[in-house]
């Protein structure tokens, strides 16, 4: 009992019994409707279905706002939780046992410190937020399947987590037993030259937009999208690496084209490599532009 109520995961009597309830019709719309896990083979599916039951089986799902949680999207969230810990152990995941669905975006209370020491508080609203030893907040309306093929909400709320695991949100998730090709320097010096290189790609396109055009704005669009990431990526290392992982997994050419050692070191971390999924390994586009 005290391991269930610490979030330490599921016993597996327990996990079996969610692996034999998930039906199978319902288990195969939920693939179809996450065009980026047509690629998976037999055995990845396999292995999916028992990250998806460890998970079913380890969190509990609340709906916020009067939202009744259904099974069919608590397996669209499942899903697309597991993908990221398909080939690493589940206790990845471990240390917090909810999951909160909002009906759509919801509202956090922010607080920032300005060059001057003064505090400023306010209210912005999210898609998705990762609590440090506390639950996972997602927006439906933002992570129902297919919404989006290039964007995430689930993978990069889940990937916080990884972040997460014995440490800061800082873009340095723990290597533990399962990464022990990759040492933590080698990590910290490819994030910090991909970050660096994508930021000040995002500057230089940024002073390229025309005056007359919010950057804010839809019509910016066309300059942001010679990058391989979201700009939010820019914020720090933290959500770069959550940005990444969602790229990583649902729209991988991009990133790997223009980051080819950040991408490369997301596939021995991951222990995937979702070009694969998506035909083949197909011409990149050309690295970040150098200044």
């Amino acid at each position: 009992m005290l391991r269930w109520l610490l979030g330490k995961g599921a016993r597996r009597s327990r996990v079996e019994r969610e692996l034999a309830a998930i039906d199978p019709q319902l288990w195969s719309l939920a693939l179809k409707q996450h065009r980026f896990l047509a690629g998976l083979n037999a055995q990845e599916q396999d292995s999916l279905r028992r990250r998806v039951a460890w998970l079913l089986a380890s969190k509990g799902f609340s709906g916020a706002q009067g939202l009744e949680i259904t099974d069919e999207m608590m397996l669209s969230i499942a899903i697309q939780a597991a993908l990221p810990i398909l080939n690493l152990e589940p206790e990845l995941y471990e240390g917090w046992t909810e999951i909160i669905v909002y009906p759509g975006g919801f509202l956090i209370p922010r607080s920032e410190v300005d060059e001057s020491g003064v505090v400023h508080e306010y209210v912005q609203e999210a898609a998705g937020e990762a609590w440090e030893g506390g639950p996972v907040i997602l927006s439906w309306e933002d992570c129902a399947p297919e919404l989006n093929s290039e964007v995430n909400v689930v993978i990069h709320e889940f990937a916080h987590k990884l972040d997460l695991y014995q440490g800061d949100a800082d873009g340095m998730p723990w290597l533990g037993r399962h990464a022990p090709q990759i040492t933590p320097r080698t990590w910290q010096r490819v994030l910090d030259a991909t970050y660096e290189q994508f930021c000040a790609a995002l500057e230089r396109i940024e002073a390229a937009i025309p005056a007359d055009i919010d950057p804010e704005s839809d019509d910016a669009e066309p300059w942001y999208r010679v990058l391989p990431l979201d700009p939010y990526a820019a914020t720090d290392p933290a959500e770069f690496f959550a940005v990444s992982a969602e790229a990583f997994f649902v729209n991988p050419a991009p990133l790997a084209g223009a980051c080819p050692d950040w991408y490369a070191l997301l596939t021995q971390y991951f222990r995937q490599e979702p070009l694969l999924r998506f035909g083949g390994r197909p011409l990149p586009p050309p690295r970040l532009p150098a200044a």
